[in-house]
């Protein structure tokens, strides 16, 4: 169960598109549905699936219905051991306007990437906690993924796995405070805008983001930022801490 509990002034946060983007960017593997069949795709590390598929706007009429479908499956899973690790999903819809590189039946059918597909681009699904969201090609084109994705999952076990300190002391910058029912807090996710913290309670749990003093633009900034972070909660008077 989640439980509500949006801040007063909620930080800023990337966009629909920009979301869909970093997700696509950071993939790890890809499920690929066209001609009645689920392909698995591994091995996209550091290779964001967009540079192999070439979109188009889709035409009204035409022979569009003669065209194989293409469906592209992505999940976003938190690094970190929280409830509900899944963040978000992400479905890519259109109709394959060459013949799909990773198909089993054609190169690439090992399931390794090795080729570009031109796709007649439908829509963006961005699924969430929070509901399902839309995105066009236009905003698609005009986005960029996240500079901090591809670094996300280690920067954010990195600062668990070896600063679980400071994870207690981000608590200060929590608004409202965190109660006595708080089990605990681990950081669920970062972008150029801040640190998300989900604050694990008895019977629920909820997000809280706390941003930088600043958005970033490139990942040689994050040092600084979180740091600064850490400065501000330093400052603060009053501590939170844990559960024993």
């Amino acid at each position: 169960m989640r439980i509500s509990g949006v801040p007063a002034h909620p930080a800023a946060r990337p966009t629909d598109a920009e979301r869909v983007r970093s997700i696509l960017a950071a993939a790890h593997s890809m499920t690929v549905v066209t001609d009645g069949l689920r392909t698995e795709v591994r091995h996209l590390d550091g290779t964001d699936p967009m540079g192999r598929l070439h979109l188009h706007p889709a035409e009204p009429g035409g022979d569009a219905e003669l065209r194989p479908a293409l469906r592209l499956e992505f999940t976003d899973v938190a690094p970190t051991p929280v409830r509900d690790r899944v963040r978000a999903r992400v479905t890519v819809l259109g109709r394959l306007l060459t013949p799909y590189s990773d198909h089993p039946n054609g190169p690439g059918g090992s399931g390794e990437s090795t080729g570009s597909t031109c796709v007649e681009f439908g829509q963006a699904v961005l699924e969430t906690a929070d509901g399902f969201s839309y995105v066009g090609l236009h905003e698609l084109d005009a986005a960029r993924p996240d500079p901090l994705a591809p670094y996300e999952a280690g920067m954010l076990t990195h600062l668990l796995d070896d600063h679980a300190d400071l994870v207690t002391l981000l608590l200060r910058l929590v608004q409202p405070l965190p109660t006595a029912a708080l089990v605990r807090a681990l950081p669920v996710a970062m972008d150029r805008y801040g640190i998300t913290l989900r604050l694990e309670e008895r019977r629920g749990h909820r997000d809280v983001r706390l941003p930088f003093p600043s958005p970033l633009d490139d990942v040689d900034q994050s040092g600084a930022q979180i740091q600064a972070l850490f400065s501000a909660a330093r400052r603060r008077s009053h501590r939170n801490t844990l559960p024993a």
